[in-house]
């Protein structure tokens, strides 16, 4: 690769695209508490009191229709920030994301289920991916036929994305 491209040794990669990575000798860590700190002081969620859960249990956002429209800019900005920190929290990734269904027209209920995630990531600001190194890869995609969860639609978009995502991996396959 020095044949073709100009490459310097810079040291252990600590921090690279926002992403904490702190290796050891049986594999890498990578979190982004940085920045978990970061969009609380962004907020104003520093001094708020955290949730142990990232969705309320017993009435997640409840149905569009009546209620208050919330500051899109707002909500829309906090969705986003959430969004990039998916890449290393699992945890949050479901909830963020029916959270982030409804950017068109949030209402004061949306509003309430992101800031619980803003509590929630309050109180585990240090969580995040850890990869063994001796650990074997298997790529297995699972797929629910739960029609009924999607209240508003009943229509699932998870096959199509594992035969994307298999297309992908084939054409890689190839061209190797």
């Amino acid at each position: 690769m020095h044949d073709k491209f100009q490459m310097s040794v810079m040291g252990e990669l600590t921090f690279f695209l926002g992403l904490q990575n702190l290796q050891k000798k049986d594999g890498i860590f990578i979190s982004q508490d940085k920045y978990v700190g970061d969009i609380l002081k962004k907020f104003g969620y520093s001094d708020v009191r955290s949730a142990n859960t990232p969705m309320d249990k017993e009435n997640p956002w409840g149905k569009d229709g009546p209620g208050k429209d919330v500051k899109l800019h707002l909500y829309r900005s906090m969705i986003g920030s959430l969004m990039y920190l998916i890449a290393s929290r699992p945890d949050i990734m479901f909830v963020v994301c029916a959270c982030a269904r409804h950017q068109v027209t949030p209402k004061e209920c949306h509003i309430h289920a992101v800031k619980r995630i803003f509590r929630y990531i309050k109180g585990h600001p240090k969580l995040g991916l850890w990869y063994p190194k001796e650990s074997p890869f298997d790529l297995v995609a699972y797929s629910n036929s739960d029609y009924g969860g999607a209240t508003q639609d009943r229509k699932s978009t998870i096959g199509e994305y594992v035969a994307a995502a298999s297309g992908c991996g084939q054409v890689i396959w190839i061209q190797n």
